[in-house]
């Protein structure tokens, strides 16, 4: 049995030690937020916050998170919350499937303290992919959000 801490909450998993973190927060615990794309480490859908770090979660097995502080899309943490908000307001998500792990990139960038300028921006959401289209209101949302982790 693996026991991971997912928004805040310890539970106790059974799948299969190498079963991929994604199915694991999907399927076991209902955590549907967080999607599953390509299922290749290539596209972004799946990324959560392992330790405050945006971490793509389709391929890793779950026993590699074992002790570590996962966040989804789910956790009402008020960065990501924050984030969500102005992807939201920006009208970013137009079938939605990639912003989940856009907001995800956000928050890490925006708790690292890097620097808040498009070249920064661009680089955390470079590996994530949106078929819709909506990158300029993407990075609209990102740049309102002025690199300040609370206000």
């Amino acid at each position: 049995m693996t026991l991971l801490r997912v928004n805040g909450v310890s539970h106790e998993i059974r799948s299969d030690p190498s079963t991929p973190l994604i199915y694991v927060l999907r399927n076991e615990l209902g955590l549907t937020g967080t999607k599953l794309g390509c299922a290749l480490e290539q596209c972004g859908t799946c990324a959560v916050l392992i330790d405050g770090e945006s971490t793509y979660s389709c391929v890793a097995p779950v026993a590699q998170f074992e002790g570590r502080n996962i966040q989804t899309i789910e956790d009402t943490d008020p960065v990501l919350r924050r984030v969500c908000a102005a992807l939201a307001a920006a009208g970013a998500a137009q079938c939605g499937y990639c912003i989940p792990g856009m907001a995800i990139a956000l928050t890490a960038l925006l708790r690292s303290g890097a620097a808040w300028d498009d070249r920064a921006i661009r680089a955390a959401l470079q590996p994530h992919l949106c078929r819709c289209g909506t990158h300029m209101r993407i990075l609209h949302a990102a740049r309102s959000l002025g690199g300040k982790a609370a206000e």
